[in-house]
């Protein structure tokens, strides 16, 4: 079984006695229900499971269930034996999107307090945004993802003694000794090809078939596609270009989405498609990042959105389209590949996975720096470059960037194949795999919503 981060996040929630229910957010194939799964069987010696897609497809039962007394007499028709107490039955409402109407239900079923309850779902960002009724003060909305290195780490093989001393290691600014250095290596450019997408990760472990993990990630990239188009048929097409057109944006020298090529047409500006970015990022399968031209702690107070920078949510998909199953192109870092864009897309879903809002700097005349976090613990702006060919320390922005005053810069990052660390005024200078330890303050994005 694939070791997640977030199943001790979900344990510890329903071990605490919170009075709010958990809701799993992510994009589809990243691992929702099967770790819920596992975790409510694991804590309750009731686990009851409702998949809302399927029931609204099939008897839909629970397609005009708007009372508490309503949904336990749907239940008890499914699984009236296990109803039991609070404190040994879990019902898990799963694909909840699919009924709208149940996400303002769940204040109520949190109110009558009779059972414990998680759900989950796809698109939810999307369908909060259109439910009249928000629960408010009853849901802890947390966000899932593919498998971040780390996981992927663990996944093959690595314990976490190891990993524990690799993160000392990068906080300490220490090197790895060259053998190691290059383990780790060949281990990053795997998951360039590999991605972590559940079914594709455990099929290369189980397999070594880089075709066959070829095959889930188009199967489940057709299948986003599809999904982002059929729930909004007026901008269908537009939607579906969008998303379309990132990898091929990714390969620009400037990578953000300009407005003009969505549809070829002159004039178009960034809030012609505004809606259009809006549900691809809040379905999950695209990651956006922000333009920041003051570049000053809190980001979000400067953050505009005429600039942007999308993403995929898995690297190991966007690897897929550029390259196919030539799993050279990656492994061997051929000199006539440029891998930027898919080093930038493992630090942005790194990043977002860590719980991190994504901004970029942009200025005509002083260049661009590639990603801008937040340090808290400082309270300033943390510049990240990110170099995937061999003249990694030229970067005339970021010395531009971390040199002004008025930013109040404490340090920088430059991420590169190179195996040493060690800082330089401002900079510091660490392989492209250490992103792995840019952690937040936890390991999976939350939302609580509250009144």
């Amino acid at each position: 079984m694939l070791y997640r981060k977030i199943s001790s996040v979900i344990e510890e929630h329903l071990k605490s006695g919170s009075n709010k229910i958990m809701l799993i957010d992510g994009a589809r194939q990243v691992g929702k229900t099967f770790i819920i799964r596992y975790v409510g069987q694991k804590l309750y010696s009731n686990f009851i499971e409702l998949n809302m897609v399927e029931d609204s497809i099939g008897d839909r039962l629970f397609a005009n269930t708007k009372t508490v007394d309503d949904f336990y007499l749907q239940v008890s028709m499914l699984a009236g034996g296990r109803m039991k107490s609070k404190s040994d039955t879990l019902i898990f409402i799963d694909e909840i999107q699919a009924y709208p109407h149940l996400l303002t239900l769940l204040k109520f079923l949190r109110q009558d307090d009779r059972f414990t309850y998680i759900a989950s779902g796809s698109l939810l960002g999307v369908t909060l945004s259109q439910t009249t009724s928000i629960p408010i003060g009853s849901i802890r909305r947390v966000s899932m993802y593919p498998l971040d290195f780390e996981e992927f780490l663990y996944a093959n093989g690595m314990n976490e003694l190891t990993i524990t001393s690799l993160r000392h290691k990068f906080e300490q600014l220490e090197s790895l000794d060259e053998t190691i250095h290059n383990k780790m290596m060949d281990l990053f450019r795997k998951y360039l090809l590999i991605g972590g997408l559940p079914d594709a990760v455990n099929s290369y472990i189980s397999e070594k078939n880089i075709q066959s993990v070829r095959e889930i990630q188009s199967e489940i990239h057709d299948y986003y596609a599809a999904d982002a188009s059929k729930y909004d048929q007026e901008r269908k097409l537009k939607i579906r270009r969008v998303y379309d057109m990132i990898p091929s944006n990714l390969e620009n020298k400037k990578k953000r989405v300009v407005a003009q090529n969505i549809e070829n047409k002159k004039g178009k500006t960034f809030s012609d498609y505004q809606d259009e970015f809006e549900y691809l990022i809040s379905a999950g399968i695209a990651l956006n990042v922000q333009a920041i031209s003051n570049p000053v702690f809190p980001l979000i107070e400067s953050g505009g959105k005429n600039l942007l920078k999308l993403y995929m949510n898995d690297v190991g998909i966007l690897s897929g389209i550029l390259y196919g199953s030539n799993i050279r192109a990656i492994l061997d870092n051929q000199n006539s590949i440029n891998l930027g864009s898919v080093y930038e897309s493992v630090v942005a879903s790194e990043l977002t996975a860590h719980g991190h809002r994504l901004f970029y700097y942009d200025n005509r005349n002083k260049g661009e720096v590639d990603f801008l976090i937040d340090d808290y613990e400082s309270l300033s702006v943390v510049p990240i470059e990110v170099k995937s060919g061999k003249d990694y320390t030229v970067h005339s922005a970021l010395n531009t960037f971390v040199q002004n005053e008025d930013y109040h810069i404490k340090k920088a990052f430059v991420l590169s194949n190179s195996g040493e660390i060690k800082r330089k005024g401002k900079i510091i200078y660490a392989p492209i795999y250490c992103i792995m330890f840019f952690q937040k303050n936890c390991n999976v994005a939350e939302d609580d919503i509250n009144e």
